[in-house]
């Protein structure tokens, strides 16, 4: 089986939110070397291991255009070459403050706000690169239609490979996989004073493209290239 590939959102790894999100999922996506996770009052550090195993495989990241193949026609060269041409199209977006909140069953930080050009940015990295995209597999599609579908979010699965797009995207940064209700209160709690911080000291921008990388399946995607926007 081919590689997959996904443009997600990352903070620059210098930063206070890459530092805040590498650590609470313990994982560097860059050289997928394991960092200390935080202690969480109450749950033992196996169990906090464990809610945060999914999202740890993927990286501290929001989606822009979810994991894909490439067709027969393209490598990874010529994304590699799309990707830029694509971020000098597009401007930088303030994300505004976040906040920690219940997604389903599992638990992500989502901007306060709808951000401004936000929605045109990630509809962009859909449909610029979607000529490179190999049709979904059948497997996927038949994991993707198990998921409680509405009429569009089946339409836009047919048309992109991915239900979560256009105006049904919603940005967000996933700190655990699936949890209970009681767990989702307790994993909000204890990161919403790292937040608050963030949010003060650091405001997050969508300042750049990432290209992340999954070589054979299962493995952890690694993050192999940062694009600026603009740039």
């Amino acid at each position: 089986m081919s590689a997959r590939y996904a443009i997600y959102f990352a903070p620059d790894r210098h930063s206070p939110w890459w530092a805040f999100g590498a650590h609470w999922l313990g994982r560097n996506e860059h050289d997928n070397t394991a960092l200390p996770q935080p202690l969480l009052e109450g749950l033992p550090p196996a169990e906090f291991a464990a809610i945060t195993a999914e999202p740890r495989r993927y990286g501290f990241h929001a989606t822009l255009k979810a994991p894909f193949r490439l067709s027969a026609a393209h490598d990874e060269s010529d994304l590699v070459a799309r990707l830029g041409r694509l971020a000098q199209t597009l401007a930088p977006v303030a994300l505004g403050p976040l906040r920690a909140a219940a997604l389903g069953n599992f638990v992500a930080l989502v901007p306060e706000t709808d951000p401004e050009g936000l929605q045109a940015l990630a509809a962009a990295c859909v449909t610029g690169l979607d000529d490179l995209r190999a049709p979904p597999e059948a497997t996927e599609l038949a994991r993707r239609r198990a998921a409680p579908l509405d009429a569009r979010e089946t339409e836009l699965l047919d048309l992109y490979g991915y239900p979560y797009v256009m105006e049904k995207f919603r940005l967000h940064l996933t700190l655990t996989g699936p949890v209970n209700a009681p767990l989702a209160r307790q994993v909000s709690h204890a990161v919403a004073a790292d937040v608050d911080r963030l949010n003060t000291q650091a405001p997050l921008v969508l300042d750049r493209l990432c290209l992340f990388v999954e070589r054979n399946p299962g493995a952890p995607f690694q993050r192999v290239m940062d694009v600026r926007l603009g740039a």
